[in-house]
């Protein structure tokens, strides 16, 4: 039997994203199931006014989620340094001058296209997500990449040369995540049912094993 396959709706500004893509990595590992990351731009990015339109209560409630989570999952979490979204958290409006996001999802949709994204997304969100101040900086995405099966240097040289193909399909991935019926981040779909959530994982998981998911030799 070959392997099943499904898609990973994915941000690198999403807390939820982190939480589970070490769950999902695990799962391609454990079974014969390979997991496409497609990476988005986040909310931030698609719908600049998203954090404006939501209730006064959901950033702050999001935030004592996501910790404790991290918490109950055995993860390392701390505020990212620097966020990828250059963002007055007080007004809540997003800068125009955006130095991280662009290349970091430009990053991840070049490391898609080698067939390593989700490695690549569970060891760079680690950084992020993971306590290390600036992440950015020196070597730590390069070893990141590496760590991933990678070469930085190559994926950085398309980021560089190719931003209006990787934009492209970036695009291209957020009209299937529209197109399975969800918009938000982390989704994964397997034969057109989408599972929105970190605290999905295992519901997905299940709905696989009913497919024929079989475990690895």
């Amino acid at each position: 039997m070959t392997e099943l396959r499904a898609d990973l709706f994915w941000s690198f500004r999403s807390p939820y994203s982190y939480l589970a893509t070490r769950r999902y990595r695990e799962l391609t590992e454990r079974y014969e199931l390979t997991i496409a990351l497609r990476p988005v731009y986040p909310l931030a990015i698609r719908n600049p006014d998203f954090f404006e339109r939501n209730h006064p209560n959901w950033l702050r409630y999001t935030l004592l989620d996501v910790v404790r989570l991290a918490e109950f999952l055995g993860l390392p979490f701390a505020s990212p340094s620097p966020d990828p979204i250059v963002q007055d958290m007080a007004t809540r409006r997003i800068a125009p001058d955006q130095p991280h996001i662009y290349r970091l999802t430009r990053l991840g949709q070049a490391a898609a296209r080698c067939g390593k994204g989700l490695e690549y997304a569970d060891e760079v969100s680690r950084l992020i997500w993971g306590g290390v101040r600036g992440w950015n900086e020196g070597d730590h995405l390069a070893r990141a990449a590496e760590r991933a099966g990678l070469d930085h240097v190559q994926l950085d040289a398309e980021a560089e040369s190719q931003p209006r193909e990787l934009d492209a399909e970036l695009a291209a991935n957020v009209e299937a995540l529209e197109g399975s019926g969800h918009w938000g981040v982390p989704t994964l779909v397997f034969q057109g049912e989408p599972f929105f959530g970190q605290d999905r994982v295992e519901v997905a998981l299940w709905r696989m094993r009913q497919a024929g998911l079989k475990e690895r030799d």
